[in-house]
C-alpha cells in the first residue's frame, strides 16, 4: 500500500471562471484517493514589498504554512504576454522570502496550463521551470500537459468534458504522486 500524500494545487488565474481554475478543479476530481489535491486561492495576497516581508502579511503566512505542510505542488497557469501571470509570480516571490526562508525548498512540483490559443501555455511553463531552479524545487519532467483551445473543452457549467484532456491530467497527477514518493524514499535513505 502506498503512503498517503497531499498535493497543493495553485491556479495562476484569479478570475473565478477561468479555464485554469476549471482545470485545477478537474485535477482535484481525478487525483488518486491516496493523493488528494487541496486548493489554495491566491486571492488576497498583497503585491510583494520587501519592506513588509518580515513579518509577512497574514495571508502570506497562511500560504507559506500550507506549502510547508504539503508533500507536492501543482501549478495550473495561464500564459500572459508569453510568461506567467503577475499574481502567480507575486505569490511565488512571497513564499520564497525573506531570503533564507524559502517555503518552496525541496518540494516536488508539476505544472499544467490551459489557454484559448494554440500553444497551450508552453512559454509560461518554461518560465515556471526557470523559477524552480532558484527555488530548489524538483519538477516532474513528463508528462507535459499544455491544453490548447481550452474554451472548447468545457461544457456550459464549466466542467471538463474532453476525455483526452481528462486522461492527460490523470496521468500527470499520478506521475506527480509517484515522483513525490520516489523523492521521499531517496531522502529517507
Amino acid at each position: 500500500m502506498s503512503v498517503s500524500l497531499t498535493i497543493l494545487g495553485i491556479a495562476g488565474s484569479l478570475r473565478k471562471a477561468s479555464c485554469n481554475r476549471a482545470v485545477l478543479s478537474a485535477a482535484q476530481q481525478l487525483a488518486p484517493k491516496d493523493s488528494p489535491i487541496e486548493i489554495f486561492d491566491l486571492e488576497g495576497i498583497p503585491v510583494f514589498n520587501q519592506d513588509n516581508e518580515d513579518p509577512a502579511p497574514a495571508r502570506v503566512a497562511e500560504f507559506k504554512k500550507k506549502i510547508r505542510t504539503t508533500d507536492a505542488i501543482l501549478f495550473v497557469t495561464p500564459e500572459y504576454n508569453y510568461s506567467i501571470p503577475g499574481p502567480l509570480k507575486n505569490a511565488i516571490d512571497w513564499a520564497s522570502r525573506p531570503y533564507g526562508d524559502n517555503a518552496w525548498d525541496g518540494k516536488p512540483v508539476a505544472m499544467m496550463g490551459a489557454s484559448p490559443g494554440m500553444l497551450g501555455t508552453a512559454r509560461a511553463q518554461y518560465h515556471l521551470r526557470q523559477c524552480f531552479v532558484f527555488l530548489n524545487m524538483y519538477p516532474l519532467n513528463k508528462p507535459e500537459v499544455m491544453i490548447n483551445n481550452c474554451t472548447e473543452r468545457f461544457d456550459e457549467q464549466g466542467n471538463l468534458s474532453d476525455e483526452d484532456t481528462r486522461e492527460h491530467i490523470r496521468k500527470l497527477i499520478h506521475a506527480l504522486a509517484n515522483w513525490t514518493r520516489q523523492l521521499q524514499k531517496a531522502r529517507s535513505k
